[in-house]
Parts: structure tokens; sequence; C-alpha cells
């Protein structure tokens, strides 16, 4: 999986027969084309995380064998290091093979080395012959802000810094000459391209909608510094997919795609993926940071119990909305308090605090019968051992530790035998330690709903 794409023939700077792609009714959900086996395996798992199966391979024999049989058909071509003209040859190849997906993906490398200007041409020109009546644009969008990788203004930056004053700058295989994004594409494209600004990304959806459909550029180049800024390109993204019949491929270094590919509803092969149910009870600042991530970052959709008068009956009323609109992720929290005024926090005493635990309980026995989630994620220990009771199980089997003092595994006895079940310690984990615990539990439900099935023909 390691080496070049192989092609019938050789991999010149020439050009290349790519086989027939296979003809099976199935095809992929997404297809990404990357230039490296690392880069190929890290964005499999950006996708994996969202339910979806994904297969690295690196051969067009194994393309046809793959690609209609998995969710995300990740291809490493090898090509970072090679000629431009080389590297189109093995990236045209390779999307021809694979054929059609709803979301084509063209990865790059998190500092833009390599070949992105010819390798994106190629997966385009490539799906103008294949869909010559469709309305083919580019987004652009690199940054990867988990990893460090920003763009503001249209300049590409690490940790801050101008690709062209980092170390990428005097990368002895590929040196990158540009930190402006546009100027790294152009140096080997000649489709025209566009900004799309920080401000204008920050005055949300409708506003990157607008200054999308407006625009008349190929390829747009679009600012983001945080997670929340790539679901807000993706929402708008999508809904002029479905709007203009925009037919977007994306170039980025990982994350954006995957958000674009949930904004495009794109779902694991036999339906919909399980809904997982979240129980929260910290009212911490921290915990707060952990749940609006939880927002951005999957859409989760959370009911606010009101501690002074908890009533399980509304929380679940609101559930049911959510659900009823297709989230994939919904929860209860306990809504948070003004202070005192002496300006501290609210002091409960314990037959209040028993009061929002039973409620919670009751909230999570009543949504997990009638919802019937894949899933059941509890913070905070008084909080799962709760539900737990609530639920009838006996105990809870663990299977494995996303991260410390946060725990995976499934439910064991009762009525409920066998639920998927997280639990996490309230003041645990970072901003995204909650996001981590709901991603598992997604993919761990697609993983039980698909059971194996990559075995080899």
């Amino acid at each position: 999986m390691n080496r070049a794409i192989k092609m019938r023939g050789s991999v010149t700077s020439g050009s290349a027969t790519a086989p027939e792609p296979t003809g099976g009714d199935r095809v992929a959900q997404v297809l990404v084309i990357a230039d490296d086996l690392t880069g190929s395996n890290a964005t499999g798992a950006l996708y994996a995380r969202q339910g979806l199966r994904a297969v690295t391979v690196g051969d067009l024999d194994r393309i046809t064998r793959y690609a209609d049989r998995v969710d995300v058909l990740v291809v490493n071509t090898a090509s970072r290091h090679w000629s431009p003209a080389r590297a189109y040859a093995a990236v045209r190849a390779a999307a021809e093979t694979a054929g059609t997906a709803p979301l084509i993906v063209k990865r790059v490398d998190t500092t833009l080395r390599g070949n992105p200007g010819s390798e994106l041409d190629a997966v385009v020109d490539a799906l103008a012959v294949r869909e010559p009546e469709a309305r083919i644009r580019t987004l652009a969008v690199p940054a990867f802000p988990d990893a460090g990788r920003t763009t503001v203004g249209g300049l590409h930056l690490v940790d801050g810094v101008p690709l062209t004053r980092t170390a990428v700058a005097h990368d002895p295989f590929d040196p990158v000459r540009h930190a402006r994004v546009a100027a790294v594409l152009g140096a080997q494209s000649g489709r025209s391209t566009a900004e799309l600004a920080l401000d204008v990304v920050e005055r949300g959806t409708d506003a990157v909608a607008a200054a999308l459909r407006e625009s008349p550029a190929d390829i747009v180049v679009c600012d983001a510094t945080e997670n929340a800024h790539l679901r807000t390109v993706a929402v708008a993204a999508a809904r002029l997919a479905a709007e203009s019949r925009i037919r977007w491929v994306a170039l980025d270094s990982g994350p954006f795609g995957a958000a674009l590919a949930a904004e495009m509803g794109l779902r694991p092969e036999g339906g919909a993926p399980a809904t997982v149910l979240a129980v929260v009870g910290s009212v911490t600042d921290r915990t707060r940071t952990q749940l609006a991530r939880t927002e951005s970052a999957l859409g989760a959709r959370w009911a606010d119990l009101d501690p002074t008068a908890p009533d399980p009956g509304r929380v679940l009323t609101a559930l049911r909305a959510a659900a009823g609109e297709g989230a994939a992720v919904l929860g209860v929290r306990v809504a948070s308090e003004p202070p005192t005024a002496a300006g501290s926090g609210p002091v409960r005493d314990p037959r209040t605090a028993a009061r929002i635990l039973r409620a919670l309980a009751e909230v999570a026995h009543r949504a997990v019968a009638e919802l019937r989630p894949g899933g059941l994620y509890a913070s905070g220990g008084d909080v799962a051992a709760a539900v737990t009771s609530a639920l009838g199980a006996d105990g809870f089997a663990i299977e494995t530790e996303v991260l410390p003092l946060a725990i995976a595994g499934h439910l064991v006895g009762g009525p409920h035998d066998g639920l998927l079940f997280a639990t996490k310690g309230g003041l645990i984990g970072g901003p995204d330690a909650a996001r981590d615990c709901l991603e598992h539990l997604r993919a761990a439900c697609t993983r039980r709903t698909l059971g194996p099935t990559l075995s080899a023909k």
C-alpha cells in the first residue's frame, strides 16, 4: 500500500490508461485522492470517526476491488515528490478508475507541499469528462485547526506563521514558495481563483452561501481558523449543492472534506447512522466548552433541564423534535443558573441535586426506550451510575479507553443488554473530550451495524 499507484504500463510523466471502473450498483460515498500514505490514513480516520467505513488503497486494481464495498475510498498515489505531469497522470488514472462518488476530495498536505494544483486539475478534468453537464467548482479549505494549520487573508499559516517563514520553505524535496494558497495552486493550475475572507465566514452560513453564489471563480479559497469555520463553510456549500446543483470538489487537508460529507448527508451504506444519546449533569465552564465543541463539530442538539424545576417530559419533547429533524447526536444537559447577588455560582442543597439526578435518569430511561439510540454517553460518575441503574443494567462491560478516565464498552444485563455506552468524568479532558467520546460511539454503532464486510472477494 506504500508503493506508488500502479497503472497498466508505467507511471511516467506521459499518459496512462486506467482500467474500467467496477460495474456494481454501489459506489463509495466519498472518494479521497491523497499523495502520501500517512496523510491518506489520517484522513480516512476522520471519516471513520463519523461512522463511515473507510479503506486506504494504493494500486489501481485495489481501487476496482474496493470502490463498491466501502463508504469512503482513500487512494494513495504516493505522488508528492513527483513532477507535476507525472502526478497529474497518476491522480487522473485514480479518479477515472474509481468512478463517480457523491463527494470527491483532493487531499493535500497540511503545508501545501507537492503538486496540489496539477493534482486538482487531474481530479476536475476527470470529473468533467464523466459529468459533462455538471457545474464543477472547487472549495479549497486547507485549514486543519486541530493541527495548528489555519488560513487567514488567503495566507496559509503553521502555528500562526506564514508557510514561507517555516521549515517547509526549505524542504529538500518540495520547498513551498508561496504562503498564499491561490498562488500555490496557480503555480500549476490555470483555473480562476477567489478568496473568501475570514470576516465573511465569521458572519455565518448565509453570508458564506451568498459569497459562494456570487463568485464566478472555479476555485474559492476559504479562510478558517477553527473547526466551527469549517462547518460553516460546509453547511453553506451543502445548501448550494442542493439548491443550485453545484458539483463541489473539496481540496483540503482532511477535516473540511469530512465536515462537507456530513453536511451533504452522506451516510453509511444501509441507511442513516444510529442516534447517540448523551446525558450530562456537570455545569462547569469546562463542560460548557466541551458541549459547545460537539455542537460545532457534530451538529449535536442539546435539550436543557431546568435545575430549579426539572421536567423530564419537557426535555423528552425537545429530544423528540431534534431526532425528528435528523440529529444524529442529541442529549440533555443541566441549564446554567444565573450567579447569586454576590457574584458567585448558585449553591445547591443535596435535595435539589438528587432531584436533578433523578430527572436525568428518567430522561435517559424514557429516551432509550422511545428513541432507541445505538449508543449512550454519560458524563459524571453520579450521572453514569444513575443512568445505568435506571436502565436496569447489571453493570458495564469495559472495552476500551477513549482517553484517560473516559471509558467505552456496553451495558450488561437487563432490557438493554449490549447497548453501547461511554462514560467520562465531568472535569476530565480538554475542549474536544466529549466530541471524541461521541465520535467513538458513532463509529462503534456503524461497525456493529455493518459487520466485517471487507474481506477479499
